[in-house]
């Protein structure tokens, strides 16, 4: 099982720290990937940080979001700055057991958080 929080009101150059916090799994045994899903939008591929500590990230966040992970809290982290009004949407960590390569691919996560809003104000 996957919680999301952290998310909120944040105004346009601000900053925010998600977290996601596993229970029935170990973070350092899965990829565990953001996600965000604006409405009208499909779910957007945003950074996977892998269970070796390896991260990816999408175009639209790369230098902006950072991921990581505290493994004695079993909790992963996604640390966004900068932010800009089209980040608002709802933003979802997910888990991928097999580890597979096609990290920005939904279908690759088996256990989903049950996501947490954040809306940019301009």
């Amino acid at each position: 099982q996957l919680q999301a929080s952290g998310g909120g009101l944040v105004q346009v150059g601000g900053s925010l720290r998600l977290s996601c916090a596993a229970s029935g799994l170990t973070l350092n045994r899965v990829n565990l990937g953001w996600f965000r899903q604006a409405p009208g939008k499909e779910r957007e591929f945003l950074t996977t940080i892998r269970w070796s500590g390896s991260t990816a990230y999408g175009d639209s966040v790369k230098g902006r979001f950072t991921a990581s992970r505290e493994n004695a809290k079993n909790t992963a982290y996604l640390q966004m700055n900068s932010l800009k009004p089209e980040d608002t949407a709802v933003y979802y960590c997910a888990a991928d057991e097999d580890r597979s390569v096609a990290i920005r691919d939904t279908r690759s996560y088996d256990y989903w958080g049950q996501g947490t809003e954040v809306t940019v104000s301009s």
